[in-house]
Parts: structure tokens; C-alpha cells; sequence
């Protein structure tokens, strides 16, 4: 993975966590980076070119009226106020080469000096098995604080270990040695019409970067929320403020635009298409 750096912009030392998304249902991840790119006012230094990536290329998405700034597969943003770099995903992993884009993302966490990464994805709310909505959307958490996936500062937070992490059980065990480089892909991998339900979570973006992270020595705490395909802005809103709540960054200092805390990014306007013609009802 090569790092481009913009003209004139460099990686700031003093920015030593990391945020990133795991592509996964809804992308509740990537539209929880777009709004902390957004509302912590933090500036593109560059883009990371991997060929394990997909092409693709757009506008700017954070400006009403575009500067002729591209917006590419995998940038990379500081926010110097908050100490934080952001990465923004947006295009997927190609098939079968997860662990290989997950290592190379950790190689460059590692090589500029990151402590602590946190990673925002999203869980199939078709697979939760205890259902309880009385408190609303529940954060559920990972983390590389202990062997068992606990953390305590997580824990005073109100969240939830994620109940599906077990190191010893066959797919976790096969991440983990896979991100050690004591395995080649194949070995022991069991085929799709062998995985089960213990399975789902180790197979999602998320974990390989949690398990290649892990496996760099940096810590590594991976936000989580369940969700369904569709309109998931108000899930990006509360992954977004989780993360703040585990980095202790005060949103409302933000000066959020629309009376909030929040700056929501002009690419919101068009996410879900446009809205539709009123004349047909």
C-alpha cells in the first residue's frame, strides 16, 4: 500500500489515533467517518492506493460546491484539534482479499506511529439474537485491551462486549493466524457450505482488521451497531457520538450546522437518491 500525500500537507505526528470504517451492512461505518471528517472540520493530507481496493472516483463530498477535488477509494484525513487521523473507505474490498487490504492498512497504522484504532462498522439486525430496544440502539464493542475482547473503559460507557468474539473458536483462531502470517489463506478454511452461525462475525471486514491490528501490537477497538439495509442516518449519528464518547472528543464543540452539534456532509444530500415525485400520490 503506498500513501500519497497532497502538495504541502503532511501526516501529523500529534494524530495518533486512528479512524476507519468496516464496510459492512447499511455502511453504517462509512457514513460514520463522513460525519466525523465533517463536523471535526479535519483536512485531506492524502489517499492510500492498494490494489486489493476497487476503483472508483467522485466528487467532493464535503463541499456544496466542489473545488474540482476528487474523492478516491481510500483517503486519508487529520484533524489536528482532536489528535485524530480519519480514513475513509468507499469502494469495496475485491473478493477473497480482505487480510491482504486489512495487513496492509495495519502496516501503515504501524509505520505512522497510530496508538489506538477504533473501527466503526455495522452487524445484520436479522441476526440478533437477544432483542431489546427499551434503552434504544445498543453499542456493542471489541477490543484488544484483553485477551477475552473486554475493556473496561468501554464498559463504564454502557456497552456491550460483543457476545460472538471467542479466540479459540475455529474462524477467530484462523484470523488471528492468518494476521500472524503463520498461515496461508486456505489452510484449514473451512468451505461456505461448512460455515455456521458462530461464523457470521469472524467473516466480516471488521474482524480481519480487528485480528491484523491485534496482530501489529496496536490497540484496537472495534464500535458496533446492529442495523437493516436502508435509511441508517440516525445509526451513523450514534457511532459517530460513540466514538467520541470512547476518545472523549465534546461534539458540541463542533458548532454543527441546522441548530446541531453535527456538520452533516453535503454527500448525505443524495445518499438514498432523490427524493420522490410528490404528484404520484
Amino acid at each position: 500500500m503506498e500513501f500519497v500525500v497532497e502538495e504541502d500537507k503532511t501526516l501529523h505526528e500529534e494524530c495518533s489515533t486512528l479512524i476507519l470504517p468496516g464496510l459492512s451492512i447499511g455502511n453504517v461505518g462509512q457514513l460514520a467517518v463522513d460525519l466525523l471528517v465533517s463536523s471535526t472540520g479535519a483536512e485531506r493530507i492524502g489517499y492510500l492506493d492498494d490494489p486489493n481496493l476497487l476503483p472508483c472516483v467522485g466528487n467532493d463530498a464535503y463541499l456544496p460546491e466542489p473545488q474540482g477535488d476528487l474523492a478516491l477509494p481510500l483517503e486519508a484525513y487529520d484533524s489536528t484539534s482532536n489528535s485524530l487521523t480519519l480514513i475513509q473507505q468507499r469502494s469495496p474490498v475485491v473478493k477473497g482479499m480482505m487480510i491482504e487490504f486489512a495487513k496492509n492498512v495495519a502496516d501503515f497504522a504501524a509505520a505512522s506511529g497510530k496508538k489506538h484504532i477504533v473501527v466503526l462498522s455495522s452487524l445484520d439486525f436479522g441476526r440478533w439474537q437477544t432483542i431489546d430496544m427499551s434503552s434504544g440502539l445498543q453499542i456493542y464493542y471489541l477490543s484488544s485491551a484483553s485477551v477475552d475482547g473486554t475493556d473496561v473503559d468501554c464498559e463504564r460507557l454502557g456497552w456491550k462486549k460483543l457476545q460472538e468474539y471467542n479466540p479459540a473458536q475455529r474462524m477467530w483462531k484462523y484470523l488471528s493466524t492468518l494476521a500472524e502470517g503463520n498461515a496461508e489463506l486456505d489452510d484449514d478454511m473451512p468451505s461456505e457450505d461448512e460455515l455456521g452461525e458462530e461464523d457470521y462475525c469472524p467473516s466480516l471486514p471488521f474482524a480481519a482488521m480487528f485480528s491484523c491490528f491485534k496482530a501489529k501490537g496496536l490497540k484496537v477497538t472495534c464500535l458496533l451497531c446492529y442495523c437493516s439495509e436502508g435509511d441508517n442516518i440516525s445509526e451513523a449519528f450514534q457511532l459517530a457520538d460513540a466514538a467520541c464518547r470512547l476518545l472523549d472528543i465534546d461534539p458540541n464543540n463542533f458548532h454543527g450546522n441546522a441548530g446541531g452539534k453535527w456538520i452533516v456532509p453535503f454527500s448525505w444530500q443524495t445518499v438514498y437518491g432523490p427524493p420522490p415525485d410528490m404528484s404520484l400520490f
